[in-house]
């Protein structure tokens, strides 16, 4: 199987770099495509970088240059609401789009894409269904996925009351683009930094919190 790997940052990359996986580098549009074989999948993953424009390039590319069957994210995600601790790991079900809002002109909700039934994208369900009979104590997540680092409580507060519990900046668009395009996709998240915590806990959390996502996708790897 071809599987695709979106990953935001360079400190989010780094666990896969150094799995121990032999990784050839390939050049194009002034990106990186790793490729390496896992499990017995042709991997090709890509450093997308920060937000939902650079995600969705990144995504797009994966799929239209490298024939992927599946499109898989990992990385880090902060709480929205308390009681998430650093580490904890969640398997994402679907996406609020937080930024985008066409209401005002479209018969639709705020944050709803027109062809969807609500405000939220949903990540294929089988693939989600598969990971839990693999690791049924993993929890599922909604996540609140925009162009900004969430730092402030009244924001995590207003993004909570969308029904989601934590949030990131390119999923949207990978879960997006990969639906678009007919092609699975699966995310795993772990927190980085807390409800009561900022940007500070982000950098002192983010490789401990993307190796532990990596641990976990390399076990879905074994069963797909």
């Amino acid at each position: 199987m071809k599987i695709g790997i979106i990953i935001a940052i360079e400190r989010e990359l780094k666990s896969f770099l150094e799995s121990g996986a032999a990784i050839t580098e390939e050049h194009l549009n002034n990106r990186v495509i790793y490729h390496t074989e896992m499990y017995g999948h042709e991997i090709a993953a890509m450093r997308s970088g920060y937000g939902e424009i650079d995600a969705a390039a990144a995504t797009q590319l994966l799929i239209t240059h490298c024939g992927i069957d599946i499109v898989i994210n990992f990385g880090v995600a902060g709480a929205l609401v308390p009681g998430l601790m650093v580490d904890d790991l969640f398997l994402v079900e679907k996406v609020c789009h937080y930024d985008y809002d066409v209401s005002p002109i479209d018969p639709v909700k705020k944050h709803q894409y027109e062809e969807y039934p609500d405000e939220f994208i949903r990540l294929d369900e089988g693939l989600r269904e598969m990971v839990l009979e693999k690791m049924p104590s993993i929890r599922t997540v909604t996540v609140a996925s925009g162009d900004r680092f969430v730092e402030e409580t009244e924001d995590k507060h207003n993004l909570a009351a969308l029904g989601c519990q934590i949030c990131d900046m390119e999923i949207a668009a990978i879960s997006r683009i990969s639906l678009q395009s007919g092609i699975r996709c699966l995310s795993i998240k772990c927190i980085s930094d807390t409800f009561e915590g900022d940007g500070g806990d982000f950098n002192t959390n983010v490789i401990r919190s993307a190796e532990k996502a990596f641990a976990t996708l390399r076990e879905i790897l074994q069963v797909l």
